[in-house]
């Protein structure tokens, strides 16, 4: 006699898309998702002595430090906009897309422990990141607005533009770039571990060569030899446009809009396609 099949409630089984991004998987975890993210916000200052207080130190004290040696010492100018305030939006996108780029770059070996128990979509853990960090963002943003309406009593000429309806893009720009960076870098850390410590020291160089400090028109227009690497990469062309529909300084053009946005995807699509294949078989080398 035949034997009914049984129904099983979830079949696991290798991934056999070359892009593989299940949307219907992750929604059936996402209170896990959620459980992650709460875990982040809540813990990541525990134990510590000023604990949230240190979302505002780390980007005012910076702001400051680039106002005294970028605009005080070195004499960048930033028009009519206070330096203070141009360097504090640079910070805030800067810091968001750099926390999600360094604790996405680790995923496998942070995470080695937990992956080797239990199952759940690997492409969560990177996620968790980038949603998490977007609590952090907003808490920074808060602050620029603090300051921004403080200069508009001061009386200075301050207005957002037309583009400020393209911030939500901006900030997807930012997580697609840091993410698709994040998950192809902790693709080859689970061979190489010295990747961790690479990451830390890139990315300060990349602050310096993304616009942070100073605006996209002076490396034009003091070192035009060199110009073309900080015009071409998408970073420098995300923070300048943050500062441009903000602060309505700066250069902003269609086209290197919609170069950073295919740049962001494609990045993106790489970094998940690197990730899927070291997630098969990653268990064996960490």
């Amino acid at each position: 006699m035949k034997q009914p099949e049984d129904d099983w409630l979830y079949e696991i089984s290798p991934k056999r898309k070359f892009i593989y991004l299940n949307f219907k998987e992750i929604w059936d975890y996402r209170d896990l998702l959620i459980l992650f993210v709460k875990r982040d916000i809540v813990t990541v200052y525990k134990q510590t002595i000023l604990g949230p207080l240190w979302y505002f130190i780390q980007p005012l004290f910076t702001s400051v430090i680039f106002t005294l040696v970028f605009n005080n010492i070195a004499n960048i100018p930033t028009g009519n906009v206070p330096p203070f305030l141009f360097n504090l939006a640079g910070i805030t996108a800067w810091n968001y897309f750099n926390q999600s780029l360094t604790q996405t770059s680790n995923t496998f070996t942070a995470n080695a422990g937990i992956f080797g128990k239990v199952y759940f979509p690997r492409v969560i853990m990177p996620l968790k990141t980038v949603i998490s960090g977007l609590f952090k963002f907003g808490i920074q943003l808060s602050i620029l607005i603090v300051f921004y309406i403080y200069f508009l009593f001061q009386g200075y000429d301050l207005r957002p533009n037309s583009n400020l309806l393209l911030f939500p893009v901006y900030v997807l720009m930012m997580a697609l770039l840091g993410l698709g960076a994040g998950m192809t870098i902790s693709a080859f850390t689970t061979k190489y571990r010295d990747l961790t410590v690479m990451v830390g020291f890139a990315t300060s160089l990349l602050m310096y060569i993304s616009a942070v400090p100073y605006p996209l028109s002076e490396v034009s227009e003091k070192i035009p030899e060199l110009a073309w690497l900080v015009k071409y990469n998408p970073l420098a062309q995300i923070i300048e446009g943050f500062r441009y529909m903000i602060l309505d300084t700066g250069i902003f053009t269609w086209s290197g809009f919609f170069y950073t946005m295919t740049f962001s995807i494609v990045l993106f699509l790489v970094g998940l396609v690197v990730f899927n294949g070291t997630e098969k078989n990653f268990i064996d080398t960490v």
